[in-house]
């Protein structure tokens, strides 16, 4: 796919971005750490290669948790509202976004679920999305692949 410009925000406006790059990878993510970080059965996030990350309005109001031990886990939010928001993954040179945080209509529908056999099992279901029980082996960037049981970097 070509370049695409998203928006996005927080909750309550204190924090606006617009990303610019490539879309690679949409996908719902059940392992423990995005069921943590989104405080539900799942997280769904585009992964843009090839990005750029720009705040226009409350860049100051952004605060980053790398959880510690893990390579490349972390997630941006708000501080005011505690909404997550794109971050930039330097090792990849690609931006990850929480899908939820855009404002805009985004013109790619997810991909699939990934850490399929990590979920709980109250999570949603129903869908024909392809399942993966972890990170679908050479499809996903190192950002989404891990170990065995959905505890991945």
């Amino acid at each position: 796919m070509s370049q695409l410009t998203l928006k996005g925000s927080c909750l309550c406006g204190a924090v606006k971005y617009e990303v610019t790059g490539d879309p690679q990878r949409f996908y719902h993510c059940h392992c423990s750490r995005c069921r943590k970080s989104s405080g539900t059965g799942h997280a769904t996030n585009i992964l843009m290669t090839k990005a750029t990350l720009a705040f226009s309005h409350g860049e100051p109001r952004l605060k980053r948790f790398k959880l510690p031990g893990a390579e490349r886990f972390s997630r941006q939010f708000c501080t005011e509202c505690g909404s997550p928001l794109a971050r930039v993954v330097p090792e990849l040179n690609a931006v990850v976004i929480p899908a939820g945080s855009l404002d805009d209509h985004v013109p790619i529908k997810p991909q699939g679920r990934i850490y399929w056999d990590s979920r709980t099992d109250w999570t949603c279901d129903g869908d024909t999305l392809p399942r993966f029980p972890e990170g679908p082996s050479g499809l996903l960037p190192a950002i989404v692949q891990g170990p065995a049981g959905g505890d991945r970097s």
